[in-house]
């Protein structure tokens, strides 16, 4: 093949045909090639720029000589060569352009003797870095996925990257949201996942977006409720050992991706129940729907409903009746549901 030369694929042949049969005619020539008088002269022109044949001496337009193979070849070798190494220049100057520009950046990660923490400004930042992230990943790959039901544009672009982590064998386990199971294309999702390998749990809450990759580096969003504000890049021993117990404290708390069960009248859902942990704690209708992944309107509606529940007028009667009934504990963990759904009634 002499396509690196510069010929394509007609040209050859026909360079071919010459180089077997010298003397015979251009019209023989095309006719046993079976090309059009078109195609056949654009081979003919493209080898004349090559300078691998010329008109050859008496025979006017009807024969073509075909220039030494080992001059003509060799020349265009030559020229190539030439090409490649003035290539290989440009290339050595624009990785030197590059190492001179890098090294005026901050390091993308935090390096060995400095602060063990990198802000990453902004939304695009963060993706860049979550790129490179993904790329560097060799064992595991641990996330709390906040938000509850994950938008399709997201869903859609990260399916050949998950696809692609766990297919080279690294081992991913994510915590969702209750809530998602309110959201099919969310499930389907997620379902889809574990069937490759992926290790999937829901939380009735979760408290910030965060992604731990091998034991090393960490990505926690400064404000899960305002992206424009970045994320923090972790490493350190220490502070990377903190975040992996506070994810396998809720990985442990989590429940399995599976179907769920219908909660009898007398207990609560775990989402009632971490609704009513966060009332305790003061939390406003908003902040909870943010920690749940749901909306406002339907993080009122579990309230209200709560209160009946409790037989309780107020928000302050409710807190004295569910400690009364032991779902307020003085201590000790939060209490689990009882095999219940996860995420109540779905969103209006």
């Amino acid at each position: 093949m002499l396509d690196p030369l510069g010929l394509d694929a007609t040209a050859e042949i026909v360079y071919r045909a010459l180089l077997a049969q010298p003397y015979a005619s251009l019209a023989e020539h095309r006719s046993r090639l079976c090309l059009t008088q078109e195609q056949f002269n654009a081979a003919l022109e493209e080898l004349r720029g090559l300078s691998l044949v010329r008109p050859a001496t008496g025979a006017g337009e009807q024969r073509l000589h075909v220039v030494d193979p080992r001059l003509g070849l060799e020349k265009l070798l030559t020229r190539r060569r030439a090409l490649l190494a003035a290539e290989r220049q440009r290339l050595a100057a624009g990785e030197a352009a590059v190492a001179e520009l890098l090294c005026g950046l901050p390091a993308p990660h935090p390096a060995a003797g400095e602060s063990p923490v990198v802000h990453l400004d902004g939304v695009d930042h963060v993706r860049d870095y979550l790129v490179r992230l993904h790329e560097e990943v060799e064992e595991e790959i641990l996330t709390f996925a906040t938000g509850g039901a994950q938008t399709e544009e997201n869903m859609h672009a990260s399916r050949p990257l998950n696809q692609e982590l766990l297919e080279r064998g690294v081992r991913m386990r994510t915590v969702y949201l209750d809530s998602i199971h309110n959201h099919p294309p969310t499930v389907a999702h997620v379902t889809w996942l574990a069937s490759l390998g992926a290790g999937i749990r829901t939380a009735p809450s979760l408290s910030t977006r965060m992604i731990i990759t091998d034991h090393r580096l960490a990505l926690v969003a400064l404000d899960d409720q305002d992206s424009s504000l970045g994320a923090l890049v972790v490493s350190g021993p220490g502070l990377i050992a903190a975040l992996e117990a506070l994810f396998e404290n809720v990985w442990s708390d989590a429940e399995p991706l599976g179907p769920c069960e219908k909660p009898d009248d007398r207990s609560l859902t775990r989402q009632q129940h971490e609704t009513l942990r966060l009332l305790a704690r003061g939390y406003t209708d908003e902040a909870i729907a943010k920690r749940l992944g749901v909306s406002p309107r339907t993080a009122r509606r579990i309230a209200t409903g709560l209160l009946g529940h409790l037989d309780a007028r107020s928000r302050f009667q409710a807190g004295v009746h569910a400690a009364q009934l032991g779902y307020l504990p003085a201590d000790g963990p939060w209490p689990r549901g009882s095999g219940a759904c996860p995420g109540g009634r779905p969103e209006e």
